[in-house]
């Protein structure tokens, strides 16, 4: 059956089947994490103390870092002693100067009972600031020893930032952690220890909300080259370090806690932390500074502290397509000022940039449709002879000009557009929340009356009737026929961010479809006439 297949139909069944694997994938075996939700009161709730992996290392030198983690308990609990509130967040820092809840305060990150988003989970056992001694001793003596602090409720306004600072008494050694909020969401952090110490200090692991198959989650650390490494949970092995990164973070599909410096860089190590997730560690010194963030990425947010953090937004191998496209995205919103008609005109503008290939792949089937009846004289005439068959047929082609490949080639160009456009509205936490137009109240999400995904099926099965094909199997047309009721069941769960898209992709192709169409049936008029 399969090698009966013409190429056209093999580009097309493997660009299908490949992208039905990662949605079928995605949205029935792969086990979601479930929202970490929590109470939308301020009054912070003990929890139960979990272990606290502590790397356990070799006297270093100036250059070394972490090696593996050992366990070291501690019976304090996530008590806040600091809450801080800001006009868009709010945090807790507990009596081990850690943060142990991070809640986002806008409508959007909310749940449908008006329940905040928790960013931080206590149960991991590695939270943002905690800080890791070399030396045993002092290691188990910091996770006994409370801190105190200057101020128990810091707030910070829309234009203004605010600093509290935590103490902690280990003996004769001092620990101050001086923390500078500002309304963004990030965070100065200044730590000094009145005599020189070895110790690592961590932003965290990643959030736990927003989790799927084709979404990056796990850590990114950017290198003192600038170059992105990224280590997807599940896969850490082995210990990796990375002196001088320019800035490491955490991160899930929508949201990250990260830590950075620009300037001097950051002594990293990635350890092996549950069930081989990667958990970063960060080597402090008796005078260390870091800038750290906590939040969503959102890349105007993100560029509005530091043009560099907008690394975090990873769109894997397309990213070098996937990042130019958000910027076309992002300024068609700030035209609009409307994230749907934004993808709309996005998707036109993409299919004019391709119109050259696309239209070329047209060409090329409207003539082998033209050469179909002589294509299938030659198929009876020579249907013991596979050999002589492809000769006369590659001499039919070369005389008409016509290139079987030729609708391929576009299709296969047009791929890695097509997965760079999922990507970015698969990872665009601005579109969540986003309405578009009457029923459509989030683009992040997928249509709740399943109006798009139909009429994505709908236009897709129009283009399809209106495409010249070169079927010479029966079963092929049947196949290709199904396509746009496999297509709909794909987008039913996908989110109307992205069915919007291919709807409006539908709808150019239609329109281009009829315009070559009509070409060709000019022509075929004209010959008419001179006969």
């Amino acid at each position: 059956m399969l090698e009966k297949l013409t190429p056209q139909v093999r580009i097309i069944l493997a660009t299908v089947l490949s992208f039905g694997f990662f949605a079928l994938y995605d949205h029935f075996f792969i086990p979601k994490t479930p929202l970490a939700e929590t109470n939308a009161t301020t009054t912070a709730q003990p929890s139960t103390p979990s272990t606290q992996n502590a790397p356990e290392v070799k006297t270093p030198t100036s250059n070394d870092v972490a090696s593996s983690p050992a366990a070291a308990k501690t019976t304090e609990t996530a008590e806040a002693i600091v809450v801080v509130k800001a006009p868009s967040y709010e945090l807790e820092i507990d009596k081990l100067g850690r943060i142990v809840r991070f809640y986002l305060l806008e409508n959007k990150y909310k749940d449908d009972k008006g329940e905040r988003f928790q960013l931080i989970d206590a149960s991991q056992g590695v939270l943002p600031l905690e800080i890791r001694f070399n030396d045993k001793a002092l290691n188990t003596s910091a996770f006994s020893t409370p801190y105190s602090a200057d101020k128990s409720a810091v707030i910070v306004s829309e234009n203004s930032n605010a600093t509290v600072t935590l103490t902690q008494l280990l003996g004769d050694i001092v620990v101050t952690k001086t923390l500078t909020f500002y309304p963004a969401g990030n965070y100065d952090l200044h730590v000094k220890i009145n005599q020189p110490k070895d110790y690592f200090i961590t932003a965290g692991i990643r959030p736990s909300v927003a989790l799927d198959s084709y979404t990056f989650h796990g850590s990114l650390i950017k290198k003192t080259d600038d170059t992105i490494k990224t280590i997807d949970d599940g896969s850490a092995k082995t210990e990796e370090r990375f002196d001088k990164a320019r800035m490491v973070a955490n991160s899930d599909k929508y949201y990250t806690t990260l830590m950075y410096d620009f300037t001097k860089g950051l002594d990293s190590v990635i350890t092996v932390g549950k069930e081989n997730n990667p958990v970063v560690f960060i080597k402090g010194n008796d005078d260390f500074k870091v800038g750290g963030y906590i939040g969503p990425k959102d890349f105007k947010l993100l560029k509005s502290i530091n043009p560099e953090l907008t690394d975090v937004v990873e769109y894997g191998f397309f990213t070098f397509i996937a990042k130019p496209l958000f910027t076309l995205l992002s300024f068609l919103y700030g035209v609009f000022g409307n994230w749907g008609w934004a993808i709309v005109v996005m998707t036109i503008i993409v299919r004019l940039a391709l119109y050259p290939l696309t239209y070329k792949g047209m060409v090329s089937m409207n003539k082998l449709k033209e050469l179909a009846p002589k294509v299938k004289e030659l198929q009876k005439k020579y249907a013991d002879d596979k050999q002589k068959l492809n000769m006369h047929m590659m001499e039919l082609y070369k005389k008409n000009g016509a290139n079987p490949m030729g609708g391929c080639l576009p299709i296969l160009l047009q791929i890695p557009v097509f997965f760079a456009v999922y990507r970015v509205l698969q990872n665009a936490i601005e579109l969540k929340g986003a309405p578009w137009i009457l029923w459509v109240k989030d683009l992040a999400v997928m249509d709740p009356y399943f109006i798009l995904p139909v009429a994505m099926g709908i236009t897709m099965f129009l283009h399809q009737k209106i495409t010249p094909t070169t079927f010479t199997d029966p079963m092929q047309e049947k196949i290709m026929k199904y396509l746009p009721l496999i297509f709909t069941f794909f987008f039913v769960t996908f989110p109307a961010g992205l069915t919007l898209y291919w709807f409006t992709n539908n709808l150019a192709s239609i329109v281009q479809q009829f315009y070559v169409n009509r070409i060709f049936a000019k022509k075929h008029e004209a010959q008419k006439v001179e006969k």
